[in-house]
Parts: C-alpha cells; structure tokens; sequence
C-alpha cells in the first residue's frame, strides 16, 4: 500500500516539477539580458541542471494540503530552489569540497570559473528576497511576507544552511558524536526543508500548533534524506546519483555509517522515518503526501 501511495506521489511530484521549471525558466533572468550576460547564464546553468525540485513542492504541497491554492505558492516555493542551487554551486568550489560534478554535469566552477562561480551563487542568494517581495502582487499581507522572509533568512545563513556547512568544514578529519553530526546536518540540510514547509503552512493560515508539528516533521526528514545519502554514497555509483560517490570519506567528513555502521544506519533510517510519521498524526489525511515524502526519502535510490 505504501508504494502505490509513492508512486502517486511521484507522479504528482513529477508534475509540480514540471511547473517548478516552467516558472523558474521564466522568472530567472535571461542569458541575453542587460550587461550582465554570463553571470545570468551562469546562474541558469546550475538552476536549470534539473533535479526533483523537492524544496518548492513542498511549499506547494503544504499551502494546498492546508486548502490555499494560488501562484504565490509556486512564487515562493521556488524562491528556495535559488537558495538550494547557490548552496551546491558553493559546496562544489575548491575551498569548500572541490567537486567537479553535479547533477551528472560538469560543477558551475568548472564551466564558469571560480569567481563567476562565486558571483552566481551570491547573486542566487539575494534574488529569493525580492522573489518574496513580490508575494504582494499576489494578495498576500505583508505581516505574511515579512514572516517567511524571517523563515527563510534563518534558514540559510548561521543558525541554517551556512552554519551547518561551517560545522561540517569545522569537523573534517576529527572524530565526533552523532549529537554533533546531526547538529551539522540539522542545519546543512534540514534547515533548507523545514523553511518551504513552514512557508506553505503559512500562505495557508496554519495554527502555531501545526507550525510546531511541521518543524518536527522537516527536522526528521532532513536527517532520514542525509542518512539514505550517506548510506548512497557507500553503496550506489557515480552514473547513478549524478555526482561523485565515496567523496566524504576522501574529504574525512563524518557520516552515518561510519558513526553507526552500515546496517545501524539503516536502522536508525527507519526509525527516523517512523519519526516523521509520527509528527504529522494532528493533521489527518491533510498532508498524506507529506507521508508518501518521507517513504519516498527512506527508499530513494538517487
């Protein structure tokens, strides 16, 4: 029963996905625009490189599970997916992992050069707040707006995104606790799920008692997605996940299944699953693909 509610899901994430790339192909700046040229193809490159665009569907999952069905909610959903490519566009430079594929292309650096690199990934950083701005033009409030952009900063600079990978850096080579390497990946990856969930929740009137149960849900599917990738990185190829396996071992990062062995990884997956499951009770049928979501991330195989 669980795979057939997955592969349902899969179809409609297929379909969000589709939509995600429509808007995101017309609302990023065009090649030819302005004088800025390559750095809009740059950025393009790493935004448009493909991916499942699991970020902005679950900002619009969540805004129409909760009963809001409007364009803001693919507005602001993709406005993470900017957030999203400028993280990988920077874990991939030299000083960070020093990475040359993403996606199963070519890493932005080594198309574009360092500095573009570098300049693409701030500018997609920035470009989410005016993303948000513009939520108005859709009827939301400003209170609403001046919420999610509070969400999203949170997200992505030292309490999210940016503090996790400087933990992450931090504790190369050393040998650390899982309250430690959660703490990193809390933040690293987490962080960048939990913000397009609450942003939905928001766009449709949740109560704060449901914003709590969708901050436990998102902390628990972003350590199951970092377990199956740690799990993925032991056991799957390179053609397979689109990017270099074996690499944290190379770069002496801590993960999962070197804390917990291979099948206590896989172990404590499951049990973090059921975690996710759990936290979404309070809200019924409401948010079952939420729970397809988590089934889907404990299966995955890419």
């Amino acid at each position: 029963m669980e795979q057939i509610k997955s592969d349902i899901f899969l179809s409609k994430l297929s379909t969000i996905a589709e939509n995600v790339n429509k808007y995101l192909d017309n609302w990023l700046p065009q090649k030819e625009e302005e004088y800025s040229a390559n750095l809009n193809e740059a950025m393009r490159y790493s935004v448009m490189a493909g991916g499942k665009r699991i970020r902005p569907a679950l900002t619009v999952l969540v805004a129409e599970g909760l009963g809001y069905k409007n364009e803001a909610n693919y507005r602001a959903g993709c406005a993470y997916e900017l957030y999203h490519s400028a993280s990988l566009i920077h874990d991939d430079l030299p000083c960070m992992d020093d990475d040359d594929l993403r996606r199963g292309k070519p890493t932005n650096h080594k198309v574009f050069g360092e500095a573009t690199a570098v300049l693409a990934g701030d500018c997609l950083m920035l470009m989410p707040y005016e993303w948000f701005a513009r939520l108005s033009e859709y009827g939301i409030s400003s209170e609403k707006i001046a919420k999610i952009i509070r969400i999203a900063n949170e997200a992505f600079t030292y309490r999210g995104v940016i503090g996790g990978q400087m933990l992450d850096l931090l504790y190369e080579n050393k040998k650390i606790d899982q309250k430690t390497l959660e703490s990193i990946h809390l933040g690293k990856t987490a962080a960048l799920l939990r913000a397009p969930i609450l942003t939905g929740a928001i766009l449709a009137d949740a109560t704060d008692k449901e914003l709590d149960s969708l901050k436990t849900y998102s902390q628990k599917i972003g350590l199951l997605f970092q377990i199956i990738d740690d799990i993925l990185d032991i056991e799957s190829d390179t053609a397979t996940l689109g990017k270099n396996v074996g690499r944290d071992s190379a770069l002496g990062k801590s993960t999962y299944p070197a804390l917990l062995g291979l099948d206590g990884a896989k172990d404590y997956a499951k049990k973090t699953y059921q975690e996710a499951i759990i936290s979404l009770e309070p809200f019924g049928n409401r948010l079952s693909d939420l729970k397809a979501l988590a089934f889907y991330l404990l299966n995955r195989k890419s």
